[in-house]
């Protein structure tokens, strides 16, 4: 579950149809991510302990019973991808998933609790981590190869967009608590060295496996999601835990631009939203709402709740919320994040313009 990757939400680009081999494929996305842009997957886990399956997730989306979502309502990339015209990529572990909805619709893997780091959100008992994440995308080729053909296949894939958003659950659920070995094995300078070695690998992996229009999203201010600031014994944001997702910020651009000159033919880029979210934080009150430092739904003065169940207590107005529960953004906030990130980043409707294509995850803190 989690707020905290705010910075980086996403929604990729089909931007034309291709004729390949007989096959009238999209450009499509790929989600690599958390609980930010979980779109169901970890309600197929289950084991897991990050979940939002219970009320009142979903409850200002279609039918209003939980479907994934670790919010109210919509995700950042839900939004940004339907002001661009695009399809919402299905779960991976969705059961009706199959090789025409891939070619359709691209694919979500998308996990609450999961992170860069294959430790990272050990206590959720299942959660799919980026590497695992990428050990799916690589079965989903296989069977696209076996529908398409191997030259079709290739092209369809290097197509494609991708958006990896991860990397606040290896802050909030690991490096910053005692029961993980990586918060006493490390300090803030060789655990960052860690975690983006760790990127690096991966991303090069996935360069290998056809990626090569890809978006790397950065973190927000993690240390203001409520919490961080119910554990404060002054109810502020957490500066330290601020720092680290600015330090993260600045070793993913560098990152970025490093592999976009090392690697053939790959555009890499990385989208850093702090800025926007911090400012929604800030100064909730310029931007329509009227509480930005506590959930919407909790137990009321019993904090913090961690997760949002039927027995909660819902806020009075959810529209005025920053936040839904202790770690994710209401479906307001996701709104008037997407906006302003669109404007960001430039992201128009698809045929529109050629400019960039994949569209952001955010990311404020985790819990998945």
């Amino acid at each position: 579950m989690k707020f905290t990757t705010l910075a980086a939400m996403m929604v990729a680009v089909a931007v034309f149809g291709l004729l390949i081999d007989g096959h009238d494929c999209k450009i499509v996305q790929f989600i690599f991510g958390d609980s930010l842009s979980d779109v169901g997957n970890n309600k197929y886990l289950s084991k897991s302990l990050a979940q939002a399956s219970l009320p009142w997730y979903g409850i200002d989306m279609g039918n209003g019973l939980p479907n994934g979502r670790f919010s109210n309502g919509r995700t950042v990339a839900d939004i940004i991808g339907d002001t661009m015209g695009l399809p919402r990529p299905p779960a991976f572990l969705d059961p009706s998933l199959n090789e025409d909805m891939i070619l359709e619709n691209g694919v979500n893997y998308a996990s609450g609790g999961g992170g860069i780091l294959n430790e990272t959100g050990g206590y959720f008992i299942q959660r799919l981590s980026l590497y695992k994440q990428i050990e799916l995308f690589q079965g989903t080729q296989t069977l696209i190869r076996s529908k398409i053909g191997e030259q079709a296949a290739e092209k369809f894939f290097q197509d494609a967009r991708y958006v990896v958003a991860l990397g606040s659950n290896d802050f909030i659920n690991n490096y910053l608590m005692p029961v993980y070995s990586d918060s006493w094995s490390y300090n803030d300078q060789t655990f960052m060295e860690y975690l983006m070695g760790t990127l690096e690998k991966q991303l090069k992996l996935l360069h290998s496996l056809g990626a090569r229009q890809l978006m790397v999203f950065g973190l927000g201010p993690m240390g203001c999601i409520p919490l961080q600031r119910v554990l404060s014994s002054s109810s502020a944001c957490q500066d330290r835990t601020n720092k680290l997702a600015l330090s993260f910020n600045k070793a993913g651009s560098k990152l970025m631009e490093d592999l976009s000159s090392q690697l053939p033919n790959a555009s890499y880029r990385f989208g850093d939203a702090y800025d926007v979210v911090n400012n929604v934080i800030s100064d909730p009150n310029k931007y329509g709402f009227s509480n930005a430092d506590s959930p919407c739904c909790s137990f009321g003065r019993i904090r913090p709740a961690l997760t949002c169940v039927p027995a909660s207590v819902l806020c009075k107005d959810r529209s005025k919320y920053v936040f839904w529960d202790e770690y994710h953004p209401s479906d307001s906030a996701n709104e008037l994040i997407a906006t302003e990130l669109i404007k960001k980043f430039g992201f128009s409707r698809v045929g529109e313009t050629d400019g960039p294509s994949p569209a952001p995850a955010i990311a404020l803190s985790p819990e998945g």
